[in-house]
């Protein structure tokens, strides 16, 4: 998990910089768009657009905002066909890299991801290259300056609302695991006895890492991964580095 929860924590530091800038509601609304037209505008018959709704929340979308996305989507007044890509390849040090995408112009997004990997020291590969090394799951995050119950009464309540585990190495948080399907149920039992969640998303985990040492790979990695997350066609990007912290705080 150390892979996934270091790429995590940094795009979350990201995400609130760029809502700053407006840039992420521009990707938050066209994921409203595009679950609202496939699923309907009622989140509680559509999860990918409860999910699609938190998510927005969580970065301070306007409410209205979130409205007229939906409603976009759900009346058919967005003209744009948006294909759904997922794109896979290495990077620096050979870790793993998945990118989900969302393209009005396919050929056009494919060219420029595959320079994006070329320039930054990566390499496009075929579909199913690395898609096998992660599984999809459900994690939430909870910091544990936030907790006000004891780790172990929190553990069994999470395991109770139907967790598959709970990760309490880390320092400063607590992560649980959900099974996709289980996701929501494990969130709002946690939410309704008062447990204060730093961030939740379903996600791609990495089953194994790569260990980076070398700050400059490491430099490269990191580099190549925000440039991935800045292209305005991916929606979400994955990979399985696992930077060790003294690297990390080098950098």
């Amino acid at each position: 998990m150390s892979g996934h929860s270091k790429w995590a924590n940094i795009k979350h530091r990201k995400g609130r910089q760029d809502a700053i800038k407006g840039k992420v509601f521009t990707k938050l609304g066209k994921e409203l768009i595009v679950a609202a037209k496939m699923g309907g505008a009622n989140p509680e018959a559509n999860f990918r657009l409860k999910i699609a709704i938190q998510k927005a929340k969580a970065a301070n979308m306007p409410n209205d905002n979130i409205e007229r996305a939906i409603q976009k989507g759900a009346g058919g007044q967005d003209d744009k066909n948006y294909e759904e890509l997922v794109y896979e390849g290495y990077g620096p040090a050979g870790v793993a890299v998945m990118v989900n995408i969302l393209t009005d112009n396919r050929n056009r997004t494919a060219g420029e991801i595959r320079h994006i990997f070329t320039k930054n020291g990566g390499s496009l590969g075929e579909t199913g290259c690395v898609g096998w090394m992660f599984k999809k799951k459900g994690i939430i995050v909870i910091r544990k300056e936030d907790l006000e119950m004891d780790e172990d009464d929190l553990m069994l309540l999470a395991l109770e609302e139907g967790a598959e585990d709970i990760e309490t190495s880390d320092e400063e948080e607590l992560r649980v695991v959900t099974a996709p399907e289980d996701f929501q149920k494990v969130k709002e039992g946690l939410e309704g006895k008062g447990v204060v969640l730093s961030s939740a998303d379903v996600t791609m985990v990495p089953d194994t890492t790569v260990e980076v040492t070398d700050q400059e790979q490491a430099k490269k990695i990191l580099n190549l991964m925000d440039i991935l997350e800045d292209h305005e066609d991916v929606q979400d990007s994955y990979t399985n580095f696992d930077i060790p912290d003294e690297v990390m705080e080098q950098l």
